[in-house]
């Protein structure tokens, strides 16, 4: 039976295309590029694959080593006041690596512990993971726990320090090579990969994808086995641990278990978020955090706001939600959050992810709200969901009475708070949501950035802006510096010259020849398709 097929490149693919290639960005254009040539894509990764897993490890080694692939490390806010880095990485590789990782999940889940939450894999469905194995099914598994059944029950929380970030590729690709027979590829092109998009590093893994959250699980596995050859009554959530004990004696001794386990592998726990309850008190705070309160904060975080368009009841499951959200005083809860001294930042998110579902006033009303400039900042922690939110109600026509007051709102943002615009990842999602229209201010705002920034992401951002508003100048300047660009830029460059007519047609006819050198993969072969091809194709009638 072969370990990595065709299907796990095209779920991976499918996945792209549903819901986009890296969860702390805006949905790139590119995701719809895999989605509308998914068969051609997955097959190229296939058939690259397969030419590769015939090899001998030294020429994989050699092979992977000679490719230019492109990745980008960018800064995410965490919080109300941490940083971690995201990898935004080339379309094509993004696929390739997340097919592979399709291909580890499948293998590794029979052999995962049900104590183990998180990322579970499932053939079911269009999504790569069991939607039912959330972070609330976690907390709520941990309140059913036998061990709380005794009033004398010790609960210990804690999570690993920078987990992804300390994860070393040597220790997790032994643990994929023990999923695979001994003559496959999979740990030695995981291994190859990964130090690619580390810059040369041999720990850390691409934040944003799929594939990490895959990784990540298989590297957890021995730590969890250790736990349940102890003895010791645990549940887990991807860094998030929970362990039941009966006495303090138990507790400090687990933590011990789980530390010399940890240590193992390169990793440690976080001290500053180790903490130990009584069984009681623990249930009690969960329940709390859960919301099972009944009150509209509590509803509010019940809610799944995932829509499935796919499903058999789409317009019905819709609809039910809308009604839902709609009864909810959006506006009263971001009243009370902004009177503690702390947002809640997953009620913040919530709040943003309901914009789209909410009448064009009240969308403008808690808009106003989250944009105020006394407010953005205290809710810093949620800047992603709320642009998201507010990118969906400017995209949806139904909403046109409200766009100018949105926009004047959005147009203030750099001038009252141009500290919240540093962080690449903010920047893009702000650069997605002004993209709607043009006004003289944001011209200057996204010209300021397109000329300071060395992110290619960024850059693509400042692009794509430049192709909604027609930008004919902006154009034409890009284009006579087109050996001087970056290739994410010029494939969005290449992209916007659909909208200049002529001009663009023109620029696309001088450039055409030189396209299949400057953004070959290195694994292209004679009379076979190429990603090249399929992009330039694909962009004749993408709109």
């Amino acid at each position: 039976m072969q370990e990595v097929t065709l299907e796990h490149f095209k779920r991976a693919a499918v996945d792209i295309g549903a819901h986009g290639d890296n969860d702390t960005l805006p949905f790139d254009v590119d995701n719809r590029f895999i989605n509308e040539n998914l068969d051609a894509l997955s097959t190229l990764a296939y058939e690259y694959f397969y030419e590769l897993d015939k090899e001998p490890p030294k020429t994989v080694v050699k092979a992977i080593n000679a490719l230019q692939i492109f990745s980008e490390r960018l800064l995410v806010p965490t919080g109300s006041a941490g940083f971690r880095i995201s990898t935004k990485l080339h379309p094509f590789w993004n696929l390739y690596i997340n097919g592979i990782g399709v291909a580890i999940a499948q293998q590794h889940e029979g052999s995962r512990s049900d104590r183990a939450h998180s990322y579970r894999y499932t053939r079911e469905g269009s999504g790569l993971f069991d939607r039912g194995r959330s972070w609330r099914a976690y907390r709520e598994a941990t309140l059913s726990d036998e061990y709380l059944k005794d009033d004398s029950a010790i609960v210990v929380q804690t999570d690993i320090s920078s987990f992804y970030e300390h994860i070393y590729h040597h220790r997790l690709v032994s643990c994929i090579e023990d999923l695979f027979p001994k003559t496959s590829t999979v740990g030695v092109q995981i291994d190859r990969f990964l130090s690619k998009f580390a810059s040369g590093r041999s720990f850390g893994l691409p934040v944003g994808g799929q594939c990490a959250r895959i990784l990540a699980e298989v590297m957890m596995s021995p730590i969890d086995r250790m736990l349940s050859d102890s003895g010791i009554s645990w549940h887990r959530y991807v860094d998030d641990f929970t362990i039941m004990t009966r006495s303090q004696e138990d507790a400090y001794g687990a933590l011990a278990v789980l530390s010399n386990a940890l240590a193992d592998y390169g990793l440690s726990l976080n001290r500053t978020k180790t903490i130990t309850l009584r069984g009681t008190h623990y249930s009690n705070y969960v329940r709390t955090q859960l919301g099972n309160t009944g009150d509209e904060g509590s509803i509010l975080r019940e809610i799944d706001l995932h829509f499935d368009p796919y499903s058999d009841t789409a317009e019905a499951d819709y609809a039910d939600l809308k009604t839902t959200v709609q009864r909810l005083d959006v506006r009263g809860l971001l009243q009370l959050e902004l009177a503690k001294g702390q947002a809640d930042t997953f009620l913040v998110a919530q709040i943003g992810r309901t914009l789209k579902y909410q009448s064009s006033v009240v969308a403008l009303q808690v808009c106003a709200t989250l944009l105020d400039a006394k407010n953005l900042n205290a809710f810093r922690g949620s800047w992603s969901t709320i642009m998201r939110g507010i990118a969906a109600v400017r995209g949806e026509t139904q909403n046109q009475a409200i766009f100018n007051e949105l926009d004047e709102l959005l147009d203030k943002i750099p001038h009252h708070s141009p500290n919240l615009l540093l962080p690449e990842t903010n920047c893009v999602h702000f650069l997605k949501t002004i993209r709607f229209r043009r006004t003289e201010s944001r011209a200057q705002y996204v010209l300021a950035v397109y000329n300071g920034s060395a992110s290619q992401t960024v850059k693509r951002a400042c692009i794509e802006c430049w192709r909604h508003w027609g930008d004919r100048h902006n154009f034409i300047r890009l284009r006579n510096q087109w050996q001087n660009l970056g290739r994410e830029e010029q494939r969005m460059l290449w992209l916007a010259a659909g909208e200049f007519a002529d001009e663009g047609k023109k620029a696309r006819d001088q450039l055409r020849l030189s396209l299949a050198q400057a953004w070959s993969l290195g694994i292209e072969h004679q009379g076979k398709a190429t990603f090249e091809t399929l992009y330039t194709k694909w962009s004749e009638v993408a709109v």
